[in-house]
């Protein structure tokens, strides 16, 4: 009996959010089918794929730290990984300003965000400390002096998400990241608090929380899965915002990356570990709802835009 496709195809849709401007913009979201379900209907927006960098040291991956080898400024390694062909958009974690760690002030860290938005043309996210308080400040000043360069800025929390709301997303005109803890409830509830502060919802993204493969990442599937199915199947429009999954700073982060050979001989070349980490858990992300996910090795962005295209 021959195979008949019933296409399933829904009457809602992904809000689209595009991010940077001019001709290196790229816009997210906008599907009416669940992700990379191209058999069902065309797909407005392929998935799209941004780089990392750090403003401290790129480790653990040997190669990685080799590819940015002669970069003495966090806009050289902005350029470096802006000319990775495959990625469409750059995002800077801006590990230093951690009052924990380094405690580099907002004034130099947004120094540093001006010379990269002038040292690329392709879109900038920027990633904070995960420090709230420190973050908000961050966001706020990032966020005036990159106004109308069309950033996002991941992410706000519970904890400041109206300083956050209230600076890039309505004083400055940027978009806003709103990231919850792999709970399909904590998600809505913080959307609908970002949208009452008078942000508009199709300038939010989402980052609905990310784990390496085989680390609890069947919560981060199922919660992936149920915030799109309710999205499109029950056009919840405090869900269509489409999401963004950070996914290199939790894969590199794990002993199968950070392992050395010397120590664990038998599970071979770290670099490879690593970077099949960060493919395997992108790829799961991607095919269970993910609208962009960002990585961090330009062999990993190589392999995932291969598949993006191959499903396409």
């Amino acid at each position: 009996m021959p195979f008949a496709n019933k296409p399933q195809v829904f009457g809602a849709s992904i809000n689209e959010l595009t991010l940077g401007t001019g001709d290196k913009a790229v816009t997210l979201g906008g599907q009416n089918v669940f992700n990379l379900y191209s058999f069902d209907a065309p797909i407005a927006n392929a998935p799209k794929i941004g780089i990392e960098i750090s403003d401290e040291a790129e480790q653990p991956s040997p190669s990685l730290t080799a590819f940015y080898d002669g970069c003495a400024t966090l806009a050289d390694k902005a350029k470096k990984a802006a000319g990775v062909a495959e990625a469409d958009f750059v995002c800077v974690h801006f590990a230093s300003a951690d009052p924990n760690g380094a405690n580099r002030s907002v004034e130099e860290c947004v120094a540093d965000a001006k010379a990269v938005a002038e040292a690329i043309d392709k879109p900038l996210v920027i990633a904070g400390c995960k420090n709230a308080e420190k973050d908000a400040e961050l966001f706020s000043k990032v966020s005036e002096a990159l106004q109308g360069k069309n950033i996002l800025v991941l992410s706000a929390k519970e904890e400041n998400y109206k300083g956050i709301a209230a600076g890039a997303g309505l004083a400055y005109g940027q978009k806003v990241g709103a990231e919850s803890a792999v709970d399909i409830n904590l998600a809505k509830q913080l959307n609908v608090l970002i949208t009452q502060m008078g942000v508009d919802g199709k300038n939010v993204a989402m980052n609905i929380g990310s784990a390496a493969a085989g680390y609890g990442f069947e919560y981060v599937v199922s919660t992936l899965e149920r915030v799109k199915a309710a999205a499109l199947g029950q056009n919840d429009n405090t869900l269509q915002m489409p999401i963004i999954t950070p996914v290199g700073s939790e894969t590199w982060g794990v002993k199968e990356s950070t392992a050395s050979e010397a120590d664990v001989p038998e599970w071979g070349d770290q670099d490879e570990r690593g970077i099949d980490m960060e493919v395997e858990t992108a790829a799961a992300c991607l095919a269970y709802g993910s609208d962009a996910v960002i990585l961090k090795h330009p062999e990993s962005i190589k392999t995932i835009s291969q598949l993006i295209a191959a499903l396409m």
